[in-house]
């Protein structure tokens, strides 16, 4: 399986070449040889690279994220009934359907609040997954109880403590919860390591972390097109936990 990555160390650079024009050349990196194992999905492993979204969901809706890391998981790990509490455009629902997995969603924009515990049924599913929107880092909804519009962070930490315990709740003895977060930088708070936060809430939630962090290439982020006067280290990836109870 080949990637695309830095072009600035995959040759030799020119410093009297545009940036751009850098980053615009195609370059590849090879992935380090993965070892053969029993697994039913060899190509799930902790770099996870899939350049096409596949047709699943849709890719105008804001933070959405192709289905091919969801479809891996559920395939790994048997799913039988999953839960889906954010749903965005669909994603996760179109995956099931074409796995012919029962799928129960809601989203925010329709009025479900992930937050409110009596909105989600206990010990039911065997996988849910989210993937939240972030602090204030792209507006998601216009209701106000949707995180990304949380008056601090402190206020979006409360309440993602919250999702991540009706998850917890919402998971059968030996369900898993996969979550799909990321890091990066605000202009006031800094660095804002959701990673962090999410392990550390998922801990506090009774959930132990079941295999390894999944590093997801992120292929089509709107962010990747821009051009920015500041000079910064890019996030080219987020990250995929998947939890279960202890």
């Amino acid at each position: 399986m080949t990637i695309t990555v830095n072009p600035f160390f995959a040759a030799k650079r020119d410093i009297r070449t545009p940036a751009r024009q850098l980053l615009d050349q195609p370059r590849y990196a090879k992935l380090p040889r993965a070892p053969v194992n029993r697994s039913p999905v060899p190509r799930l492993t902790s770099l996870y690279h899939f350049d096409r979204a596949g047709e699943y969901g849709d890719r105008r809706y804001p933070g959405n994220c192709g289905g091919a890391l969801i479809r891996d998981l559920l395939l790994y790990f048997d799913a039988r009934s999953v839960f889906d509490p954010m749903a965005g455009s669909g994603t996760c629902r179109h995956v099931c359907d074409e796995l012919a997995i029962s799928c129960v969603s809601g989203d925010i924009q329709g009025g479900f609040d992930a937050a409110d515990p009596s909105a989600i049924p206990a010990d039911r599913f065997d996988f849910v997954w989210i993937h939240p929107p972030y602090w204030r880092q792209k507006l998601y909804a216009a209701d106000a109880r949707d995180l990304s519009r949380a008056p601090t962070l402190d206020a979006f930490l409360e309440r993602y403590a919250a999702v991540i315990c009706n998850c917890a709740n919402a998971l059968t003895r030996n369900g898993k919860l996969a979550v799909l977060m990321g890091d990066y930088c605000d202009r006031d708070a800094g660095f804002v390591s959701l990673v962090y936060h999410t392990k550390r809430l998922a801990f506090d939630a009774g959930l132990r972390q079941c295999c390894t962090d999944i590093i997801r290439f992120s292929h089509g982020a709107s962010s990747s097109r821009k051009v920015y006067r500041s000079s910064f280290i890019p996030g080219l990836h987020d990250v995929c936990m998947v939890f279960e109870r202890k």
